[in-house]
């Protein structure tokens, strides 16, 4: 069909040097021209081949026609509503009337509450005690007339008036088309013969390459996409954020062991042994090893001592010490515990030793300039100022929904230096969600038990319209920093944030599940764009 369309379309060019309407053509098959929309996409399909062969250039035209809805071609064959309707009543004086409910049961319930009214309206029917009579023994169906009319030329004579009123019953639906204007090319021949597109083994024995003609090779084709690895949305906001840090001058924290001693996770930041969040309902603990090797013994016993009978200014908790729940071994609930080994290793000059946990900070680059102007140099106590950093996954043992996992990554920040305040954190962390195009903030004091003073930072959505948590901030007690061996007026900024809420605020998502786990749909990782703060 096609090849004898193109033929038929050359052959007629040969005749006639030009078509001028693609509409009076008459395709092979049929017996009328191909006035059609559908008979006009048929000839472009040839139209477009022959004009890759430069054989034809073609110009569109643009045109306006109309076609009948499901419902207008079945009043097109069986008629329209009020016709219908009309029909099914009795003549006036020949027969009982017909209830309205006997009249629904017999043309349907549509075509009866359609086709009343606009019966009424013509005065085809009317009322004769609770039942319909006709009152004209003959009718004319013009809805059906302009149905016919438009299903065979895509208007009406009677003009635009008439096919809006039509369009507003949703009888006909406006469809654009196209016809054509075809001319000779510079190529132009009356043999349909395809030019080659390979150039084959075959031809290059025979030598029929030298006499073939070869389809045109087209530049500007789009190739295939080629198949890659895409970045989850996570790991996009997770470098965003961790290219904050280092533009401030931050140092990354190693925070690989994702398993931590009750020591390291809780007892090292003052966390009592009796608090809530040790208890298995919070918490995974290990059962093989159960147990973790001992920490530094001169600082565990300065540890054990501060808990149990207070000193560096605090009385403690005041409560008996569980060697046994210091050694338990869990999955972190926060990295909080990599960045007190991380400030344990930053004091050991503090308390006069140059061991391997010194070499250990230096390795990592945790040193950065200061963050208080003249406070840079290392004094005669060995303290050097730093800012560090990490962003990695901590375990809870939480109740799953949409906002909730066992299993997130948490922001943390750690600036030690001396005689930081808390105007000095909160400054910070102005600057520091204004890089991340935060800038609407509020502070709010709280509690934490390794932070004192404790602020909750909150933050302006404009989407939600309301005040949401982003983040949790403080100022670490003399508790917790002193029995590693930092000075008196050393202080230490701590601050964290999730990953997963910022992610889920840029990229729409309200679901976490839909974000991390099984559910991650991988069209939707591939498609996520990069994110900008």
């Amino acid at each position: 069909m096609a090849e004898a369309i193109q033929q038929l379309i050359l052959d007629t060019l040969d005749k006639q040097g030009e078509i001028k309407d693609t509409r009076t053509l008459v395709l092979p098959g049929y017996n009328e021209p191909a006035a059609t929309h559908d008979s006009q996409i048929i000839i472009l399909g040839a139209l477009n081949s022959l004009s890759s062969r430069d054989m034809i250039t073609y110009t569109t035209h643009e045109t306006v026609s109309h076609v009948l809805t499901q419902e207008g071609a079945q009043i097109a064959l069986q008629g329209s509503h009020e016709a219908r309707v009309w029909a099914a009543c009795p003549a006036k004086g020949e027969g009982a009337p017909i209830p309205p409910k006997q009249l629904q049961e017999k043309v349907g319930a549509e075509t009866a509450k359609v086709g009343q009214g606009q019966a009424f309206k013509n005065k085809w029917i009317g009322k004769e005690g609770d039942g319909l009579v006709k009152l004209v023994s003959e009718i004319t169906d013009n809805t059906q007339l302009q149905m016919r009319e438009v299903d065979s030329t895509g208007t009406l004579k009677a003009g635009e008036k008439a096919l809006a009123e039509l369009r507003k019953r949703k009888l006909i639906a406006q469809r654009k088309g196209q016809w054509f204007t075809v001319q000779k090319g510079p190529k132009f021949s009356t043999s349909t013969a395809k030019p080659e597109t390979d150039l084959t083994v075959d031809m290059l024995t025979s030598g029929s390459w030298k006499s073939a003609t070869y389809k045109k090779y087209n530049f500007e084709a789009d190739g295939i996409p080629p198949n890659g690895g895409a970045l989850h949305p996570l790991l996009k906001v997770r470098e965003e954020i961790r290219n904050i840090f280092l533009e401030m001058g931050f140092a990354e924290m190693p925070t690989s062991s994702f398993v931590e001693s009750g020591f390291w996770c809780f007892d090292a930041l003052f966390v009592p042994q009796q608090h809530p969040a040790r208890e298995v309902q919070d918490t995974f603990y290990l059962s093989d090893p159960a147990e973790s090797l001992p920490p530094p013994k001169e600082y565990y016993e300065r540890v054990s001592k501060v808990h149990e009978h207070g000193g560096y200014g605090s009385t403690g908790y005041r409560a008996p010490w569980s060697h046994e729940e210091s050694r338990k071994l869990l999955l972190r609930t926060h990295t909080t515990a990599s960045s007190a080994s991380m400030l344990y290793k930053l004091a050991a000059r503090c308390r006069g030793e140059t061991d391997d946990s010194d070499e250990a900070v230096k390795r990592e680059g945790a040193h950065a300039s200061s963050t208080v102007p003249g406070t840079g140099k290392e004094g005669p106590d060995g303290f050097r100022p730093a800012k560090l950093f990490s962003i990695d996954r901590v375990f809870r043992n939480e109740t799953m929904d949409a906002t909730h996992l066992a299993e997130f990554h948490q922001v943390e920040g750690v600036v030690a230096d001396r005689d930081l305040t808390l105007a000095d954190l909160i400054g910070f962390m102005r600057v520091f969600f204004k890089k991340m195009g935060i800038e609407n903030l509020r502070f709010k004091p709280a509690y934490n038990p390794y932070t004192e003073p404790s602020l909750e930072i909150f933050a302006f959505h404009p989407q939600l319209r309301k005040w949401v948590e982003v983040g949790n901030s403080g100022m670490f007690r003399p508790e917790m920093l002193e029995p590693m061996g930092f000075p008196k007026d050393v202080h230490v900024h701590g601050w964290g944030i999730s990953l997963e809420r910022p992610t889920m605020i840029r990229y729409g998502i309200n679901n976490i599940r839909t974000l991390v786990g099984h559910k991650v749909s991988l069209e939707s990782v591939e498609r996520s764009p990069a994110v900008r703060f």
